[in-house]
């Protein structure tokens, strides 16, 4: 058997031939400078190679629905596993996902509360218990007298299928009529069924007038009824009543008004509750059958928010305070004369802030007279004349207008000032009142979702001890599958997570890591896992938990190979490969590869000159005071911070830091960047819960580097989003050649007509579709990949087209536009943030979450610096290397200087160490996080014997260079 990996001639990307082996059953990291070829060689060659093949031993037809990877470029590859790749890709979007269903314990739970849950009444609080068919006739004969009535028996509900051996069984049984999808026939005359479609088919049993003397009857109909659907009737009026929400028993949606529904299982003798059918389908907010109607499931409905509709209410009305009736300028005469007719009758003023203004004046304002008319006075000209009627309130004015208006212009502008509440119906809790009636140990299945995963696991360990013997046999299966999944999930970290917690929230790590834990439940051996910075998000704490995860995942007999910059990743595994010694062009070698000690005797290898302490960011020589002001958040309460107040010294370098889940992006993100951007740059978004904000007085805007992509198609590169090609496309309209041909800036682009190749719309590929076989992209044939067409080519700067200038790195660029400013100071920017390796025309959806941020924060840096300016960036060394961490502080310390304030969510101790002020929440993630630890320098940190992050610092402190240098003057590459 191979005990290797053997990798020959890879040439993937920038990749140079690469010969490498990557021992079997091992956990083996690949770790090097940012571009130096580790993800080419690790996933688009390896991964590639491995899935390719497994796919391929499937049949034609199974390969036609997979997505079928492209052959790497490799000579070949020997003793490849079936592979299965965990990247950062962030999870489903749909608001749908969570937590528990992506890990699929919600399957396991909706399971458990059908086969052991006991529903409850509602209205008594008693459970409910299976009918009788006495209890049926008792309850039919409370109906008013000679009412009539169809006894039904629902024999198919919501199927597909053409049911006509069924319908000719039921005639041979000498019943005469049926109802089809809300339809009476005569059995005989039956339409045929299309079986593409769902179906409801009911048996008309019986029709009753209500009189006295028939409960025998009755009783007869009943039992005939139960035992052709299975143990359910429905008694529906031939004359519906008027007002359909009388009557005790349950009415279903889409049924008839006046419903009611039997069964042989569940309901409530007294108020007349059912429950149809206790199955794991009620208990899904994906199935209708048990997502609540009014918000079909999402737990929330978008609704018109106060906040939205008047962001800054420290503006007047005639300010415009009430954006959507301000944002014409000059705002509506019509409108402003509505709220002046307003302010006279109810004796305000126009002139007054809004915050001033006493709440009848907002109430009515925003939600109107409520029926009350008032006199509403306009002026038309030189005419004036009065209406007296209701106000409906800019509120109500906004419902009534997205109601009506069939524009989808019009639609998604009132959408900015909508926000998500939760559903009145269901309280969030997605379900129908029916599933909620039904629970265990008193907890409904919506309440233990609620459940943050650490205590989730608590509660399932004891729920078992709560149940009845029968109970337990029936649950233990399922309990266990639970608890084994709670199990790896708090192995890797994710404690804190709470189970309904949208998937679409999670970050690119937090994902991944529950991806990772859903594949240590699979228990496979034998395969080639490939992971992509699984510590990313991970505070040093639950990192050590994470790497046992990954030798627990090895010791299954699994080869686990790991893209990772972690030290304590570094150090763990059993093989090592350094990629460089470069980036991009620079790199696509293998510097040096084999054990830790091999790799530290390296004097080649970057990597190894900060293990071993021949190189490394250095602790600043003093911290900076800042400027003496502050800005501080009063009483925030977002999530699970617990009424946090704490402040941030302005013109400093501020790291927040804490264990994963402890309130660092809700205190930053959600609270002070949200709150900030609504106050300085009129944002029209919600902030987290709080009290106020002092001290923004002091800055002029705020800007948030996150790591969200910069564009979603390929045709977003660097140039175009730093406003670099713009200047380029401009200097090639300039030049002599264009302006004899009279070339415009938008003969240099090749989104549009003009001087883009046709041949393949300015792609450079064509994209043959292949069916079972993976889609194919030729380089085009008229441009051979060029993307412009061949009169655009012509016209040349220093012996270069438009397409040679794309396809430089930045690097290059920066050289050759050093005597155009405009263009060469942008190109600097990307170098200084550590993108000197990327092409000026890279796609943008081929660039990292860590490379979006830099190539975001490169746009921001070449902006005219104010020095009062607020940066607040989340985990930026995510991808990095030691070497790029350094390079990146060199750049955010820069602005410090200049005046600004740089806040940063950090886990990286190189980064915080570094910092001149720590804000460090905790003490643990979830309900356990949410407080203020520690603040101060990070000296001052690592002395508080409470804090997670200290503990992890204090040792890093202690080895401080004895030459402590300016964080700008740090040890710089070779």
């Amino acid at each position: 058997m191979l005990t290797n990996i053997s990798v020959r001639g890879a040439r993937e990307h920038n990749l140079k031939g690469v010969d490498i082996d990557i021992p079997r059953e091992s956990l083996t990291v690949i770790t090097g400078l940012s571009g130096s070829g580790k993800s080419s060689l690790a996933f688009d060659t390896i991964y590639a190679e491995g899935q390719r093949r497994y796919v391929e031993s499937l049949s034609a037809y199974a390969r036609q629905f997979l997505e079928m990877m492209q052959k790497p470029d490799v000579e070949h590859i020997d003793g490849l596993s079936p592979a299965i790749s965990i990247e950062q890709k962030t999870t489903s979007k749909n608001p749908r996902s969570t937590v528990a269903t992506v890990t699929e314990i919600y399957d396991y739970m909706r399971l458990l509360w059908a086969r052991v849950g006991v529903p409850y009444s509602p209205a008594t609080g008693a459970p409910i218990e299976a009918q009788q068919v006495s209890q049926m006739v008792d309850r039919t004969m409370t109906l008013p007298a000679k009412s009539r009535h169809l006894l039904l028996a629902p024999v198919i509900r919501g199927r597909k299928g053409e049911y006509k051996k069924e319908i000719a069984d039921w005639q041979k049984q000498g019943f005469t009529r049926i109802r089809i999808d809300g339809e009476v026939y005569p059995i005989e005359d039956a339409p045929a069924l299309d079986k593409k479609y769902k179906h409801d088919i009911e048996i008309v049993v019986d029709r009753i007038a209500i009189k006295e003397g028939i409960e025998a009857r009755l009783a007869d109909s009943f039992e005939t009824a139960l035992k052709l659907s299975g143990g359910l009737a429905y008694l529906d009026p031939v004359d519906p009543p008027e007002d359909a929400a009388t009557g005790s028993g349950m009415k279903l949606d889409n049924a008839p008004p006046g419903r009611l529904v039997f069964s042989q299982k569940f309901a409530c003798p007294i108020s007349g509750f059912t429950i149809e059918e206790i199955e794991p389908r009620l208990f899904s907010f994906n199935a209708p059958q048990g997502a609540c109607p009014a918000c079909d499931g999402l737990g929330q409905r978008m609704e018109f928010d106060e906040d939205l509709v008047v962001p800054n209410h420290s503006l007047s009305i005639k300010k415009g305070a009430v954006v959507p009736w301000a944002k014409s300028q000059p705002p509506s005469p019509y409108y402003m004369q509505v709220l002046g007719s307003l302010a006279r009758a109810y004796g305000f003023s126009l002139d007054k802030p809004w915050i001033d203004l006493d709440e009848e004046a907002k109430r009515v304002i925003l939600y109107g007279t409520k029926g009350k008319p008032v006199v509403l006075r306009f002026v038309d000209g030189k005419k004036s004349y009065e209406v007296k009627k209701p106000f409906e309130g800019v509120i109500g004015n906004l419902e009534r207008r997205m109601r009506t208006t069939e524009s989808a212009w019009m639609r998604e502008e009132l959408e900015k000032y909508q926000a998500a509440h939760d559903c009145e119906s269901c309280g969030g809790a997605r379900l129908k009142p029916e599933a909620l009636s039904v629970k265990i140990a008193g907890e409904d299945i919506s309440q233990s979702a609620r459940r943050s995963v650490a205590d989730a696991r608590d509660w399932f360990l004891s729920v078992e001890d709560k149940l009845t013997a029968q109970q337990q046999d029936i649950a233990r299966a399922i309990l266990k599958e639970i608890n084994e999944r709670l199990g790896f999930l708090h192995n890797v970290g994710l404690d804190y997570l709470n189970l309904d917690r949208k998937s679409g929230t999670l970050s690119g790590g937090e994902s991944q890591r529950i991806r990772l834990a859903s594949q240590i439940g699979s228990g496979l051996s034998g395969v080639l896992y490939v992971l992509d910075e699984p510590s990313i998000g991970l505070h040093q704490k639950d990192n050590d938990r994470l790497l046992e995860t990954l030798k627990r995942l090895k010791s299954l007999g699994n080869t686990v190979l790991v893209v990772e910059h972690d030290e304590d990743a570094i150090r763990t595994a059993d093989h090592v490969i350094d990629m460089g010694p470069g980036a991009g062009v620079r790199g696509g070698e293998v510097v040096c590869a084999g054990t830790l000690n091999e790799i530290l005797s390296c004097e080649e290898s970057l990597t190894a000159d900060y293990l071993s302490g021949r190189r490394e960011i250095a602790v600043p020589a003093k911290r900076r005071k800042g400027s003496g002001n502050k800005l501080t958040v009063h009483g925030a309460t977002a999530n699970n911070l617990q009424k946090v107040t704490a402040s941030i010294p302005l013109g400093t370098f501020t790291c927040v830091t804490g264990v994963s889940g402890s309130g660092k992006s809700s205190f930053t993100i959600d609270t002070l960047y949200a709150a900030a951007a609504r106050s300085l740059n009129g944002a029209r978004i919600l902030s987290g819960k709080h009290d106020k904000i002092t001290g923004l007085n002091h800055l002029d805007k705020v800007i948030d580097i996150d790591q969200s992509p910069i564009g979603r198609t390929p045709r977003s590169n660097p140039a175009t989003y730093t406003g670099a090609f713009t200047q380029i496309r401009d200097w090639f309209a300039g030049l002599p050649e264009s302006r004899a041909r009279g070339y415009k800036p938008g003969r240099f682009s090749f989104n549009v007509k003009g001087g883009r190749c046709e041949a393949c719309k300015g792609d450079g590929l064509l994209k043959i579709e292949m069916h079972f076989l993976p889609d194919v992209y030729v380089t085009c044939d008229v441009c051979h990949g060029k993307r412009y067409n061949r009169e655009t080519l012509e016209v040349k700067f220093k012996g270069k087209s438009i397409a040679d200038v794309l396809d430089m790195t930045v690097e290059d660029a920066v050289e050759f536009f050093k005597a155009v400013p405009s263009i060469r100071d942008k190109m600097e920017m990307l170098r200084r943030v550590g993108l000197g390796y990327i092409k000026v025309g890279q796609q943008a959806t081929t660039l990292s979450g860590g490379e979006a941020q830099r190539v975001k924060l490169a746009k921001e840096l070449s902006k005219r610096a104010t020095g009062r300016t607020l940066y607040i960036l989340d985990e930026p060394t995510t991808g990095l290397h030691f070497e790029d961490v350094r390079k990146l502080l060199e750049v955010l310390h820069a602005l410090v200087e200049q005046g600004n304030t740089v806040v940063v969510i950090e886990h990286n101790l190189d980064v915080i160490k570094t910092a001149d002020h720590i804000l460090d929440l905790g003490p643990g993630g979830g309900v356990n996080g949410g407080t203020v630890v520690a603040t101060g320098t990070p000296e001052k940190v690592a002395e508080c014997k409470e804090s997670a992050t200290g503990s992890y610092l204090a040792p890093m402190l202690k080895r401080k260079s004895t030459k402590a240098q300016k964080p700008a003057e740090m040890s710089p590459a070779k």
